[in-house]
């Protein structure tokens, strides 16, 4: 049995799919009350549980093989992921966690919360004496999805600098991942998986245009310009503070390796960004 934590998020919810489609028996944690995503079969087992709540953990990750371990960004997420190992621990079984974390994790960058918690969830997961894997990314292209109103009106807008990132197509990440949790020879791995390039926000901000028909500019916002106006579109503070601290990264060149191990696990090379903007073409269209 593979368990998948944050099943219904952009990359848990497509490995659901890559395991059905290699006929694993798949445990999807789901919020309580949701079904999951429509292109799920009647054959994953939706479970409801709490990354808070450790008796709900139990009952979810009972009998399970290999756990995917995926949580969402929040304050608590290193907590969140300490619960589930925790939780694997106590089912006596010694599942394989393949843990979904940030890239460049095992350097131990500081100042970026987000991923400091997953460099606490890894540490927690050697000290477990659990078989473990980590799959570490920069960022997804779909996150430019969610930009796409101000990509219409000619403008990206970050604090990215002038700094390179490799970012990677999260149907790419999912697809890296199932074939991690059904195939052996991964325990102690990192595998960093990344797009074929690392881009300038200028150089995403071209790609962008020329999908969008439209010039498109790209500004630079100073970190102080970025978190007020994430501040003011209603984001919490300390997700908009992460986000600053985040895109520093990207903007000192910390994000910018790139790897193959997206071609090495798949054994297909990983999507580019303008094939991924030509495909969303209608979306950056004003």
């Amino acid at each position: 049995m593979i368990v998948v934590t944050g099943a219904t998020g952009t990359v848990g919810s497509n490995v659901v799919v890559g395991l059905r489609e290699r006929g694993r028996a798949v445990r999807a944690l789901v919020r309580a009350g949701s079904e999951g995503p429509a292109e799920w079969d009647e054959a994953v087992e939706r479970v409801a549980a709490d990354f808070a709540d450790p008796d709900s953990l139990d009952a979810a990750l009972a009998g399970a093989d290999t756990v995917y371990l995926l949580v969402a960004v929040h304050p608590e997420m290193a907590a969140h992921e300490r619960n589930v190992i925790d939780a694997a621990v106590r089912t006596g079984r010694r599942p394989r966690i393949v843990l979904h974390a940030a890239a460049g994790v095992e350097y131990r960058p500081e100042g970026v919360r987000f991923v400091g918690s997953h460099v606490a969830g890894l540490d927690h997961l050697k000290a477990s004496a659990l078989p473990w894997t980590v799959l570490g990314a920069n960022g997804f292209y779909q996150n430019f999805l969610g930009m796409a109103e101000s990509v219409k009106a000619g403008t990206l807008a970050v604090p990215g600098g002038d700094g390179a990132v490799s970012y990677v197509d999260a149907r790419d990440v999912a697809a890296a991942a199932v074939e991690v949790l059904v195939t052996e020879g991964h325990e102690g791995a990192i595998y960093t998986l990344t797009g074929p390039a690392a881009l300038t926000h200028g150089e995403l901000a071209e790609q962008l245009a020329a999908v969008a028909g439209r010039p498109v500019s790209y500004t630079a916002l100073a970190p102080e310009q970025a978190l007020a106006r994430m501040l003011g579109a209603g984001w919490q503070a300390w997700r908009a503070e992460g986000m600053v601290e985040l895109y520093g990264l990207y903007a000192a060149g910390q994000a910018s390796t790139v790897g193959s191990d997206v071609e090495k696990l798949t054994g297909r090379r990983p999507r580019s960004f303008a094939e991924f903007a030509a495909e969303h073409a209608d979306v950056f269209r004003a």
